[in-house]
């Protein structure tokens, strides 16, 4: 008999789990809390971007939709840094032709959303869930504006809802469900760079743009209509604080000083700023990532992460490709496929999530020093030399399908070697030579 699969979350990885199973054979169903996102208008640049990468790719391919995404997706192949005078500088993500790609959250969920339903996975939308039973496995939802309710039996509910999750809530609420909930001190707020009259790009296209100013930072992707989605990145309190800008004039003031260049890209920054609300971030950590042989997590529902390496959707994707190898290498026993599956995707759901903080303090920070940059030069140098034994830990994270948690150990291996290299006096003058090269090969 075919097993029947409830995943609670249309979004990413609920809708690319939903293709997963479906191409396993199963019926599946989604159901979502929100409204149907196939009938809303969908404009580019109105929502969060992501930057996908490797790893989203190689899950995507695994259920032919990688060429669909495609067509949506603008490469980016390095970072511009723009200082407070606004003069630039630029790191190339990898080698020659290697690319993080900016995708809209919304069209990208449209694309994957459409290719389920094409599959014949059915979507219910404006569906919350409300309860669980995980004895008999039946999920209990809630119509959002009928209050109509519906109890669903399944062979296997995924809990694909997200950072805060109504799965995983019920899940914490059994015994022995270990739980942590961490805010940052940092919330973030979009803005919008318009398109020229012509449709054209204000900024360099393939890039990804940075203002780093130490505790705080602006980033830009851009959209395919040409316009660039940006997110500032700042405390709610203390200096330069959200809590400090109350008025249009005190915020027309701060992105002057700060953000100079910024400015004339966005005619009506200040209203932008009041209507678009400030969000907070937070890394949530659970384990085991599942209940018996019935119920999983995915993506945020199990390892909700901050933005800041571009990795949340990319780990969650990564989530259902390591799910179907291990219902392969399982035959589709739950039981046991499940116990492997929380046991080797905590260590790397933690992995992205001390990645992403450690790449916040490189961002905001660390980009806009010369040290920086001339210490990534020379790891550059260093790997073109010796493929085999260095890849930089970015290079890595998104390049590669090398786990988050391995990733994590080997960087910080290497991040230690290279200080070492750092500190050699006159290092700015030297770094390019044979003898820091086989320096950094000892080393190792």
């Amino acid at each position: 008999m075919k097993k029947n699969i409830t995943i609670a979350g249309a979004g990413l990885v609920g809708s690319l789990s939903a293709l997963y199973m479906k191409k396993r054979g199963f019926n599946v169903a989604m159901y979502e809390r929100r409204d149907d996102l196939r009938l809303a208008k969908i404009t580019a640049g109105k929502s969060i971007n992501l930057a996908l990468s490797e790893r989203g790719w190689t899950a995507l391919k695994k259920v032919d939709a990688a060429k669909d995404v495609e067509k949506i997706a603008i490469p980016m192949y390095k970072r511009i840094m723009h200082d407070v005078q606004g003069n630039l500088s630029e790191q190339a993500y990898g080698n020659p032709g290697q690319a993080i790609y900016s995708v809209s959250r919304s069209m990208l969920n449209l694309v994957l959303m459409e290719k389920a339903e094409k599959l014949g996975v059915d979507i219910h939308c404006n569906q919350k869930c409300t309860d669980i039973d995980f004895e008999t496995g039946t999920a209990h939802f809630e119509h959002t504006n009928s209050n109509e309710k519906t109890s669903i039996h399944s062979d296997l509910l995924i809990g694909a809802d997200g950072a805060f999750s109504a799965v995983r809530n019920q899940m914490v609420k059994r015994s022995r469900q270990q739980y942590s909930q961490q805010y940052i001190e940092h919330g973030y707020k979009e803005l919008l760079i318009p398109a020229h009259d012509n449709g054209s790009h204000k900024l360099e296209k393939n890039a990804l743009h940075i203002w780093p100013r130490g505790n705080f930072m602006l980033i830009a992707l851009p959209n395919l209509d040409g316009s660039y989605t940006c997110t500032l990145f700042a405390p709610y309190e203390g200096q330069e604080s959200f809590e400090k800008l109350k008025t249009h004039e005190e915020v027309q003031e701060y992105f002057e000083k700060i953000f100079p260049d910024l400015v004339p890209l966005i005619p009506d920054l200040s209203d932008q700023f009041f209507t678009n609300p400030t969000s907070s971030m937070a890394i949530m950590r659970t384990y085991p990532w599942h209940v018996n042989d019935h119920t999983i997590l995915v993506g945020d529902a199990a390892h909700a992460t901050v933005p800041f390496y571009g990795q949340g959707m990319n780990a969650g994707f990564e989530d259902c490709r390591i799910l179907d190898e291990l219902l392969d290498k399982h035959n589709n026993n739950f039981k046991t496929c499940f116990e492997e599956y929380s046991r080797v995707r905590k260590p790397n759901g933690d992995g992205v999530q001390d990645l992403s903080m450690h790449n916040f303090i490189v961002m905001r920070d660390k980009t806009a020093q010369p040290n920086f940059l001339l210490q990534k030069k020379i790891e550059q140098k260093f790997t073109q030399l010796y493929p085999e034994k260095w890849t930089p830990l970015y290079s890595m994270v998104s390049f590669t399908n090398i786990s988050y948690a391995d990733a994590w150990h080997i960087g910080m291996k290497q991040e230690k070697l290279m200080q070492s290299i750092m500190n050699i006096p006159n290092i700015s003058e030297v770094w390019d030579s044979d003898d820091i090269m086989e320096k950094m090969l000892r080393l190792l």
